[in-house]
């Protein structure tokens, strides 16, 4: 029986999702998550081989969680379902330890399926995004561009960003124009969107 972890922060989704996989005779959803943040503690308590988690969650992204359940347990294998189908996402994706990367309107026995491959070694990649991330290239931003980017999507000022990169508010700002004429951004705002969009933060 392969132990299944469930992470979807909307409960209609998720219980929709959880009822299908149960269909299977070989699946068995043993744990549930609303939040990113839960999912290390429960694939630990409930001893599961495949973690199947939503990009989209409060307390943790699925693909930061992704990278601390690798870090935390490397013998689950995780799968990201996404609503998101967006290239820099998948990279992202792959480089926190996910072993598979799926669209959530993908066929239920698609998903039962990628759960068996994965956990038989291989990846899953939903084929027109490995297309999509190919054509993308990589992210054009530099470590400290995406940094502070990052950093400013939580709302800090120029003078809060320096004094938290220990750098002067001519460097932040030359970064941060650095980083919006990269996303082709009219300011700040559009560069953070874009580049999430871009799955470059």
């Amino acid at each position: 029986m392969i132990r299944l972890l469930l992470a979807e922060d909307q409960s209609m989704v998720r219980e929709a999702l959880a009822a299908l996989l149960e269909l299977e005779d070989d699946l068995r959803v043993v744990a549930q998550a609303s939040r990113g943040d839960e999912v290390v503690a429960l694939a630990r308590e409930h001893a599961v081989d495949v973690a199947l988690l939503d990009i989209e969650m409060p307390g943790m992204s699925g693909l930061d969680a992704a990278a601390a359940l690798h870090a935390a347990l490397p013998g689950v294998r995780i799968v990201i379902l996404t609503t998101f189908g967006r290239p820099g996402y998948l990279r992202r994706a792959m480089e926190a330890g996910a072993a598979a990367f799926l669209v959530k309107d993908a066929p239920a026995a698609r998903l039962a399926e990628a759960v068996r491959r994965v956990l038989g070694g291989e990846r899953v990649i939903d084929p027109a995004l490995a297309a999509a991330a190919l054509a993308d290239g990589v992210s054009p931003l530099t470590d400290r561009e995406r940094e502070i980017l990052i950093r400013a999507d939580e709302g800090g000022t120029q003078a809060e960003l320096a004094r938290h990169f220990h750098l002067s508010q001519g460097t932040v700002r030359n970064h941060l124009s650095n980083a919006i004429r990269k996303t082709g951004a009219r300011n700040r705002a559009e560069a953070v969107r874009t580049a999430r969009e871009k799955g470059w933060l």
